[in-house]
Order: C-alpha cells, then sequence, then structure tokens
C-alpha cells in the first residue's frame, strides 16, 4: 500500500471515529467499513473482545463512546505500509472517563480491501494500564 494513500485512509478513519465519538452520525465511519469487517480489542476489560459486522463493530464503538462520556478523542502519531493489503499506525488515545483524564497509545493494525478497512486488530502499547482505563 501507497504511504500517502495509508495516511489519507487513517487520517479520514480517525476523523470520521471522533465525529461518531463525540456524538456526531455515524455516516462517514460507515463508508470506511466493510459490512463484514471484523474488529478486535484484546485484553480484560468492558470493550475487549472479536466483534464481526457492522452492527457488532459500531455495538463496540457506541459502548466505548458512551463509557468515556463522548469525551474519546484518537490522533495519529505515525504510520507503517509495505507490500500488500495492511498497515499499522501508532494512535494516541484520550477520554476523560469517571472524571479522570486518561491517555494511552495504541497500534492499529488495518487490513484493507479498495479504499475500505476489512479488519481491524488494536494492540495497546501497555496492556495493564489499558485495562484499567476501560475497566468498572
Amino acid at each position: 500500500m501507497n504511504r500517502d494513500a495509508a495516511i489519507d485512509l487513517l487520517d479520514r478513519l480517525h476523523a470520521a471515529q471522533n465525529e461518531f465519538y463525540a456524538g456526531g452520525s455515524d455516516a462517514p465511519l460507515r463508508q470506511l467499513l466493510v459490512p463484514n469487517i471484523t474488529w478486535t480489542v484484546p485484553g480484560d476489560n468492558r470493550i475487549a473482545g472479536t466483534y464481526h459486522g457492522l452492527e457488532e463493530v459500531f455495538s463496540y464503538f457506541r459502548r466505548r463512546r458512551d463509557l468515556a462520556g463522548h469525551t474519546f478523542r484518537m490522533k495519529r502519531r505515525d504510520a507503517l505500509v509495505g507490500d500488500g493489503d495492511r498497515l499499522a499506525a501508532l494512535t494516541d488515545g484520550f477520554a476523560t472517563i469517571r472524571r479522570v483524564a486518561h491517555r494511552w497509545s495504541t497500534v492499529g493494525l488495518y487490513h484493507v480491501s479498495g479504499r475500505r478497512i476489512t479488519a481491524g486488530w488494536l494492540l495497546p502499547l501497555d496492556q495493564r494500564a489499558f485495562d484499567a482505563i476501560w475497566s468498572g
């Protein structure tokens, strides 16, 4: 995948996620994901799991938005691309949960077909801290 195309896709994905997490429309985000998408979040917390299909993935997105009280934001720090249809993004997350401000970093791995995401895997750089943030 071309680096410029990957960064464009990641920036559109994060902009659409940030809009949705702030309480906006889900339409821009739905346009970037295939109907049979799979999304995996590791750990022992309220958002961990493997989600299949748009409805399950959006259920996860809504849960995350609601737990963060519409404060969750993402910011891409870097992208890694190579031959083929996968890319990785080092991303910082920010949210205020139960009146406590949190920040964490993840690597998002994505499988892309065309200009849409077919699978996503979230890899927290500090799983213990990530679990603590998203546990209740």
